[in-house]
């Protein structure tokens, strides 16, 4: 079992900044690889970004270059640093970790991320 809090949203206007953390307990954090997903308002859940358990990333095409994932393993954290916020990243954003087996999938309780001037 892996349990996941996400933290770090919040209001902040365009071209603004923001980063999301997202701790985790309960098992060995390095073997998952570990995403950040956004679901905004009448829309469906989507993958912003991804690492894996080897460090790789990768991203929407809607968020690259504005946005970074990066893993401390030794923290249990996950972080999502967003650059030139939008409004349309106006989001739920939601941590994920997806281990080596089908069952070993988690999610945390979201954290709202409202960028409007």
């Amino acid at each position: 079992q892996v349990q996941l809090v996400e933290s770090g949203g919040g209001l902040v206007q365009p071209g603004g900044s923001l980063r999301l953390s997202c701790a985790a307990s309960g098992s060995i954090f390095s073997v998952y690889a570990m995403g950040w997903y956004r679901q905004a308002p009448g829309k469906q859940r989507e993958l912003v970004a991804g690492i894996t358990s080897g460090g790789g990333t990768k991203y929407a095409d809607s968020v690259k270059g504005r946005f970074t994932i990066s893993r401390d393993n030794a923290k249990n954290t996950v972080y999502l640093q967003m650059n030139s916020l939008k409004p349309e990243d106006t989001a739920v954003y939601y941590c994920n970790a997806r281990g080596p087996r089908i069952d070993m999938d988690y999610w945390g309780k979201g954290t709202l991320v409202t960028v409007s001037s």
